[in-house]
């Protein structure tokens, strides 16, 4: 075919090999030279799949039977022919497979007639290396090149009947790097480095739901991050994210989700707020965590005297507020800290004298912000955010322990158990605080049991690598992702994951968003890949300074408490 500015010919494939595997057709779509490849597939109704099959193996067990009867050599050809066919007779009467017809087809473009023959003579010969028998289409050029355009249709009609496993083998955009286990929440994680494959992750179908990601300051790895919280919420997975930086804010409120912003003006998180949908004991458990936390925020553990004082003025506060044992009474307005402190002047104890005066900066004084007043948002929906950004350095472990309680007891409701994901980001700053790194052991260790999976991002991977936390995170991560790391730690990520002298060089030379998947599902699995994004995906997810600067005319100034607005639907 002589085209405006080239030529082309097309073949259609006819014969293919007895046996593939996954990513076959991979050298024909990596090819390097331009090359259109049409697969056009038509599914065969399952009662005359079944019917020509039966057919089929009657041709085949009559013709062997005639040549034993005769005293012919046994065709083995044949023979294999009718265990495939006895094979997809079994699994379709199962239903565990179908049957289509399948066209295979090529066209070779190239600018003049000799640099065609040339190109045609190395795509024949890479077909032949995969068994493929490519035919020319030398009286029906036009019809070939027809087929291979993107209009769906088919008009040289060379088939092959494949069966789902086959045919599944023969997706163009799998990657032989890769052959993870799918359930229902695959994610696109980009595209194969090295091929223009797709590489799809489902964490949810790994021996555990956990990640991690380590990527030095600017390899994208909150990019990244975020996309595939994403990419999760389109499959119906909640998510809950504690973000020390506010880099969530655009993606929470573009979904409808619930944004609190800790420790920013008029935001109020009320501790003693009674969790719905627990158990009998829910009264005693908020009771003994509000003893946790007024240890955090007085900063040192309590003497047994001032445990004791403060228990009991626990269940009087309660008590005053008309919340009592019985399960009714616990839709009432739950009290305030300003409550505590009254109860625990009424006491008239030394010890409850003492830390009600302890407890003042929290009441009256400069740090009364977060818990003056009522809840002003509660934590619920498909998406929460929980930011720190605007929690002062004094206040900082008190409201994480508030985030990380909250998202611990929405993961151990075993009334309200679905599929979660806890993003982590920027876990260092987490493991300084020392209840934030007994909440990410507790959560690595126990996730899979509440059905949820805990992504750990960070970009201290020297500190991750050197502490027993860290190691636990990452022993129990069946899915690690590695972006661009700096040279100063990269031999301690090469001894931990194993990496081999390319990948190395990989990790040291990637552009931003470029990483490497290493899953450890079957312990083989990995996949250099690049992140892409669509262009509204990208707009939620972007952290350049300078895009955010020409973004920030359309967004909401005062957006950063309270519950989201849902606008654009993605």
């Amino acid at each position: 075919m002589e085209l405006p500015g080239g030529v082309c010919a097309s073949f259609a494939v006819t014969g293919y090999p007895r046996e593939v595997g996954a990513g076959w057709l991979e050298p024909l779509l990596t090819y390097p030279g331009r090359l259109d490849v049409a697969l056009h597939i038509e599914p065969i109704p399952p009662l005359v799949a079944a019917q020509r099959l039966r057919r089929q193996l009657a041709r085949l067990e009559s013709a062997s039977r005639s040549n034993a009867q005769q005293g012919r050599l046994a065709d083995f050809a044949a023979e294999a022919a009718a265990d495939d066919a006895a094979e997809l007779a079994a699994s379709l009467a199962r239903g565990h497979g179908r049957l289509f017809r399948v066209g295979l087809y090529l066209t070779v473009h190239a600018a003049e007639h000799q640099e065609l023959e040339a190109q045609v003579q190395r795509v024949r010969a890479l077909a032949a290396s995969l068994l493929l028998d490519a035919q020319p289409t030398t009286f029906r050029a036009l019809q070939g090149w027809i087929t291979t355009l993107p209009l769906g249709t088919d008009t040289v009609k060379a088939r092959r009947v494949f069966d789902t496993a086959a045919l599944a083998a023969a997706f163009p955009f799998t990657s032989p790097d890769l052959q993870p286990r799918i359930a229902d929440t695959p994610v696109l994680y980009g595209l194969n480095a090295y091929s223009s494959g797709v590489v799809v992750w489902d964490r949810f179908a790994q021996d555990n739901y956990n990640s991690v990601t380590i990527a030095r300051s600017g390899a994208g790895k909150s990019y990244f991050t975020k996309l595939e919280t994403l990419r999760l919420l389109y499959q119906g997975v909640h998510v809950a994210v504690l973000d020390p930086e506010d880099e969530y804010r655009r993606l929470c409120h573009t979904v409808g989700g619930t944004h609190i912003a800790l420790g920013a003006p008029g935001v109020c998180f009320n501790p003693f707020d009674l969790p719905a949908g627990q158990g009998a004991d829910t009264l005693i458990r908020r009771a003994l965590f509000l003893q946790t936390l007024i240890a955090a925020m007085l900063g040192e553990p309590l003497t047994p005297a001032a445990r004791a004082a403060l228990d009991q003025a626990v269940i009087a506060t309660y008590h005053a507020a008309g919340i009592t044992n019985d399960p009714h009474t616990w839709t009432r307005p739950a009290p305030v800290l300003a409550d505590l402190t009254t109860a625990l002047g009424h006491a008239g104890t030394d010890e409850a004298t003492e830390l009600s005066a302890r407890l003042a900066p929290y009441v009256t004084g400069s740090y009364r912000g977060l818990f003056v007043g009522a809840t002003t948002t509660p934590p619920d929906g498909h998406l929460i955010v929980f930011s720190l950004r605007d929690l002062p350095e004094e206040t900082r472990a008190v409201g994480m322990l508030l985030a990380l309680d909250t998202i611990w007891r929405q993961v151990a409701d075993p009334a309200g158990r679905r599929r979660c994901l806890v993003v982590v980001d920027e876990a260092w700053t987490l493991m300084r605080e020392a209840e934030g790194a007994r909440f990410l052991y507790r959560l690595a260790k126990s996730a899979r049991k509440h059905w949820t999976g805990l992504a750990v991002v960070t970009q201290d991977a020297t500190d991750l690598l050197s502490s027993d936390l860290g190691k636990a995170v990452i022993a129990n991560s069946a899915t690690q992702i590695l972006l661009r790391q700096a040279p100063q730690a990269i031999d301690q990520i090469v001894d931990a994951f194993d990496l081999t002298e390319g990948e190395k060089a990989f990790l040291l030379t990637a552009d931003r968003g470029q990483g490497l998947l290493c899953g450890t599902a079957t312990g083989s699995d990995r996949a250099a890949f690049a992140a892409i994004a669509s262009p509204h995906e990208h707009r939620l997810t972007t952290t350049d300074p300078a895009e955010l600067a020409a973004l920030g005319s359309h967004q909401d100034p005062a957006a950063g408490a309270g519950q989201a607005q849902e606008i654009d639907p993605l």
